[in-house]
C-alpha cells in the first residue's frame, strides 16, 4: 500500500515531468487560427529572446470585400495597400514561465485594431492567444492549432 508521502512524491515527480515536457514544446512554427482564416508563423525576433508572428497565408473567399488580400483596414492610409501575406502582426512577446508569453502586441487586420496580447501553450499542444485592451479581463481569446502540412500559396481564393 502506498503511503501518503510516497503518493505525494510520485505526484510531484509526475507534475514536474509534465511541466518540463510542457515547457519544452516549441512555440515557433506555423499555427492555424481558430476561424481557419489564416496561418501565422511564429518566430524568434528582437535579439533572439522575443517572439513575433507573421501571416504566412490568408483565406480569401469569393465573396470577400478584400479580394487583393491587402491591409485595407489599417488606420494609417499609407499602409492600406501592403499585402497581408508576410505581414508581421505579432511582436514583443516575452517568456513568462513555462508555456506562457506576455507583453506582446497583436494587430488584427480584419478590424485594423492593435491590442496588447499574451499566449499560452495548452496541455493539448494548441496555443491560446488573447488580445486585450488595458487589462486581460477586457479582451478576446482564440485557440490556434499547429499547422504541419506545407503552407498553401498566398493569397488563397
Amino acid at each position: 500500500m502506498w503511503s501518503a508521502a510516497a503518493t505525494a512524491a510520485t505526484l510531484a515527480i509526475l507534475l514536474a515531468a509534465s511541466a518540463v515536457a510542457h515547457a519544452a514544446a516549441p512555440i515557433e512554427g506555423s499555427w492555424l487560427t481558430e476561424g481557419k482564416s489564416g496561418i501565422v508563423e511564429i518566430f524568434r525576433c528582437g535579439g533572439g529572446d522575443g517572439l513575433c508572428g507573421r501571416l504566412a497565408w490568408v483565406r480569401i473567399k469569393p465573396s470577400d470585400n478584400n479580394p487583393q488580400g491587402i491591409d485595407n483596414r489599417n488606420p494609417s492610409p499609407g499602409l492600406r495597400s501592403r499585402p497581408l501575406c508576410g505581414l508581421t502582426i505579432m511582436w514583443g512577446f516575452r517568456a513568462d514561465g513555462a508555456g506562457h508569453w506576455n507583453d506582446g502586441t497583436i494587430y488584427d487586420p480584419q478590424s485594423g485594431n492593435t491590442y496588447r496580447a499574451e499566449m499560452t501553450m495548452r496541455p493539448d499542444g494548441s496555443l491560446g492567444v488573447r488580445g486585450y485592451v488595458l487589462l486581460s479581463l477586457f479582451g478576446r481569446s482564440e485557440i490556434w492549432t499547429r499547422f504541419a502540412p506545407p503552407i498553401p500559396p498566398c493569397p488563397a481564393r
